[in-house]
């Protein structure tokens, strides 16, 4: 993984969690350049589990947001890892639905 990553992926994301309660708690850690929550506030489907891209300004805050590791926010203990890049395909495309093949 490359150390001088800006971005983090949060997983275990509890489905009542909006993008504004994880631009909040993150915020606290450094300047948030992006922010993308899987599936969105306004999903149509239903939810049992989040995912949270977040994008800092400075690298650095990379390293200090991972201590949120295991952390209880809502109902759910948080996952942090560093991660390459914001996946912005996916929020183009919507919601991932199944082909029908």
């Amino acid at each position: 993984m490359n150390s001088s990553t800006h971005v983090i992926q949060v997983t275990n994301v509890s489905p009542s969690t909006t993008s504004e309660q994880m631009r909040t708690l993150f915020g606290f850690l450094g300047n948030i350049e992006e922010l993308k929550l899987f599936p969105p506030d306004d999903s149509p489907l239903p939810v049992t589990s989040r995912v949270c891209f977040v994008k800092f300004l400075e690298s650095e805050s990379v390293g200090v947001s991972q201590h949120l590791t295991n952390t209880v926010f809502v109902d759910r203990a948080l996952i942090v890892v560093p991660f390459a890049e914001v996946p912005s395909l996916l929020a183009e495309s919507g919601p991932l639905l199944p082909s029908g093949d």
